[in-house]
């Protein structure tokens, strides 16, 4: 059984509340497809998957670090194979669109697998991808013990796929599940 770990990137308020655009939280939208996804790779018997946050209104930390802590301590002692950190991307450009995927090294299995999420969330939402990039000095890719990747699934400041997260949570845990999927077959 493969397991993995959903970060829901950031707390529904400080510390560590996430970016905001078009009436939304970036921490309402990564709970809610982090929710969907979990319950996706659980409904497989091929994975087990646990969340970061257990409800919206969940606290993780009392300041930016411990809440990062928080995070990677609780997928490193649950045993995971693979950490998915959701978030939602934010630009003054509000223009801006697609997805992008971050891993601590682009020679790590972390790199296909964000690929592969990408290309999943691609063909079920057609979020372009943006690629996947080498960020070494993310927390929650420096301190993972397995490989980890960080999904920004699009942008909050982007009118169309902030709605598009909020309004159609399934379809972005769907494509990113797809993506899991087809990377381990």
């Amino acid at each position: 059984m493969i397991k993995i770990f959903i970060d829901q990137g950031h707390n529904p308020r400080n510390p560590n509340s996430g970016a905001e655009g078009n009436g939304l939280q970036e921490a309402d939208l990564t709970y809610n497809i982090g929710i969907r996804l979990r319950d996706l790779l659980n409904s497989n018997p091929e994975f087990s998957s646990i969340t970061s946050r257990n409800s919206p209104d969940e606290i993780l930390g009392t300041s930016n670090a411990t809440s990062l802590a928080a995070r990677t301590n609780a997928a490193n002692a649950w045993g995971a194979d693979y950490f998915i950190s959701l978030h939602a991307n934010a630009s003054e450009i509000t223009t801006a669109t697609g997805s992008e995927g971050y891993v601590y090294s682009l020679s790590s299995r972390a790199y296909p697998f964000a690929q592969s999420i990408l290309k999943g969330l691609y063909n079920k939402t057609g979020t372009v991808s943006r690629g996947v990039f080498a960020r070494p000095t993310l927390y929650v890719l420096r301190k993972t013990a397995m490989p980890a990747t960080l999904i920004e699934m699009g942008f909050i400041t982007n009118a169309k796929e902030a709605a598009a997260m909020n309004n159609d949570p399934a379809s972005y845990a769907q494509g990113m599940y797809n993506g899991i999927v087809d990377y381990f077959t």
